[in-house]
């Protein structure tokens, strides 16, 4: 009889392109979320929370560098009718289903802000995965560009919330419509919808390659820096200098900037009208307060995605930090926007005007953290230690006074016997206190509080006087517990 294979152990890590996420930095990310959603609700919008999951046809076609969804997104066939359905690649797509179906419910216009993961089935890279979080907040219903003036003012207002000070932040504005005009003065009409998804992709990747790089992928193609060469967009030199003279037309002022836009759309009417819409927009801002040290104009805007028709914005980090060679480089950008008054209409025949803005939580966590403005670690419960295994019940009441009193609180329920790892275990835990209570401490009505980061401290750098004048341990009265750890923490800031 042959003998039964054994079935082998499954392999304990994380698939490609996905990763965990630990303690602090969900603690992080939920104070972020928190402070934007408090935002958000401050210039009235309300909470939405859509399916993880839409019908394929719902999301369209309009994820980046794709022709089809399928291409970019985690899809799977219903067995049942043999449609086809995706993880959501982004927010506003389900958004637009959204406005659509409840269209008769919802008042209009409609605003509403939203947060959770998104997933993209791409090739993952440093710093780039198929998992990552964004918080967005939309207008739907509302034609004014007033409505994109408030949103680009909302986003300076939410970077500076979660601790992007003034200076360390600009937001950039453009507007679709003034690149079509310029693409219409070079004899690129709006049938030709392929050439002019590619050049847009082109000059998206504007602040990666520069002038130079997108001149070569504007016309015949480049050679990246992994060696591979990548075709070009097929335009001729003149028609790709004034492409790029578009992107570089930002003056030292938006009157100034304006002007330059005016003189390279020439008589394109779809060009004044946004060139209209960005001076519309820049009166709007600065009539609130949101001068060019929070707010530009700013034609080197594009963002990637095909549905814009209108203003688009940008936030870009301004401060510099090192990356993986120790070399200097700018943060870059943490959230993105537009109008696009197309994606609701898919669904209705209608024209439905909508203009909104997403953040990359993850880049934008990463980038405080980059500044030293969070941690990235969090302080551990107060561990109370178990010298008596048929004291259980002792030691549990003190963890519940504590966690009454606000505390952060546990008893150790590892094996007691050893009492050196329970110490050890607090420090992984990176715990500030330990209680200690034996049967001797029982008896006489006390127990021993160690204040473990203290304790840290002076086995670093004290004498050993100095560690026998500042003792980390202390017995305290066993009613003065609450008071003797909230002192401690207090001090331990």
């Amino acid at each position: 009889m042959a003998k039964e294979k054994k079935q082998p152990r499954p392999k304990a890590e994380t698939p490609r392109g996905f990763r965990d996420y630990f303690g602090a930095e969900v603690l992080e990310r939920q104070e972020m979320l928190a402070n934007i959603a408090e935002t958000y609700q401050r210039y009235g919008f309300d909470p939405l929370e859509t399916s993880a999951v839409e019908t394929v046809e719902a999301l369209g076609k309009f994820l980046p560098d794709t022709d089809r969804p399928n291409e970019g997104v985690f899809a799977w066939q219903e067995e049942e009718d043999g449609g086809w359905v995706a993880l959501r690649y982004d927010m506003t797509a389900p958004l637009a289903r959204v406005a659509a179906q409840y269209r008769n419910d919802l008042p209009s216009p409609y605003r509403r802000y939203t947060f959770g993961p998104v997933w993209r089935n791409e090739k993952p890279g440093p710093g780039r995965f198929r998992q990552f979080y964004q918080c967005d907040a939309d207008t739907i219903g509302a034609a004014s560009v007033a409505a994109d003036a408030e949103i680009c003012a909302m986003l300076s207002d939410t970077l500076e919330a979660v601790g992007i000070p003034r200076g360390d932040y600009v937001v950039r504005v453009n507007n679709r419509k003034v690149l079509d005009g310029v693409l219409a003065t070079i004899g690129l009409s709006s049938e030709d919808e392929a050439t002019r998804q590619a050049v847009l992709r082109t000059i998206d990747k504007f602040d990666k390659v520069g002038r130079e790089g997108v001149i070569q992928l504007l016309t015949k193609g480049r050679l990246d820096e992994s060696g591979a060469y990548i075709d070009g967009v097929g335009l001729d030199a003149a028609a790709a200098d004034q492409i790029v003279a578009f992107l570089l037309a930002r003056a030292d002022s938006n009157a100034e900037t304006l002007v330059m836009l005016r003189k390279l759309i020439g008589t394109s009417a779809l060009g004044e009208a946004g060139v209209a819409e960005l001076e519309t927009i820049a009166t709007l801002l600065d009539a609130q307060g949101y001068g060019p040290d929070r707010i530009v104009i700013d034609p080197s805007v594009v963002r990637g995605l095909g549905y814009y028709t209108g203003p688009v914005f940008e936030a870009e980090l301004t401060f510099e930090i090192l990356d993986d060679k120790g070399r200097p480089r700018q943060f870059g950008s943490v959230a993105g926007g537009g109008r696009y008054d197309d994606l609701v209409k898919r669904f209705t025949g209608q024209d439905v005007p909508a203009t909104g803005v997403s953040i990359g939580v993850d880049r934008l966590l990463a980038a405080l953290r980059a500044k030293g403005r969070i941690s990235g670690a969090m302080q551990g419960p107060v561990v109370v230690t178990v010298m008596d295994r048929d004291r259980m019940a002792d030691y549990q009441a003190m963890a519940t006074e504590l966690r009454n009193a606000g505390i952060r609180a546990e008893v150790y329920l590892g094996n007691p016997k050893n009492f050196g790892n329970q110490l050890k275990y607090a420090d992984k835990r990176e715990s500030p206190v330990a209680v200690i209570q034996g049967s001797d401490e029982a008896a006489r009505g006390v127990v021993q509080i160690k204040d473990l980061i203290l304790g840290a401290e002076i086995a670093a750098n004290a004498s050993l006087e100095e560690w026998k004048a500042q003792p980390a341990q202390r017995e305290v009265a066993r009613g003065d517990l609450v008071a003797e750890i909230r002192a401690i923490l207090e001090r331990q800031g």
